[in-house]
């Protein structure tokens, strides 16, 4: 096809204020990316929009399989809280409360 270009898997961005740490989730406009490598403010790095990530939660909550999740910029963590947050995927399986991490199906849909 003519008019592809790449997956949208995997993009390559610049990196915002402060840089970016790999592994890290960040609100990049309106879309929750996690850093594929580290990167100084302003140079260009890899963000993975699609895909299983394990991340920082909210500790004292309970997911269940396939609950909708939610990235709270302030706190910097995944949550099942929707206000004032913004929808990134679903809990790619159940995590305990408390457990300081769990596993996020991103779905790269810019909010």
């Amino acid at each position: 096809m003519k008019t592809f270009v790449q997956p949208g898997d995997i993009l390559s961005l610049t990196a915002p204020s402060g840089g970016v740490v790999s592994g890290t989730a960040y609100l990049i406009g309106s879309v929750v990316i996690v850093a594929l490598v580290s990167a100084a403010e302003g140079e260009s790095f890899s963000a993975m929009l699609t895909g299983v990530v394990e991340h920082a939660k909210v500790s004292a909550q309970a997911w269940t399989e396939g609950a909708k999740l939610y990235w709270d910029d302030a706190a910097k963590d995944f949550t099942t809280t929707a206000a004032g947050n913004t929808l990134v995927g679903v809990a790619a399986e159940a995590a305990a409360n408390p457990s300081a991490t769990g596993k996020i199906r991103l779905d790269g849909v810019a909010r």
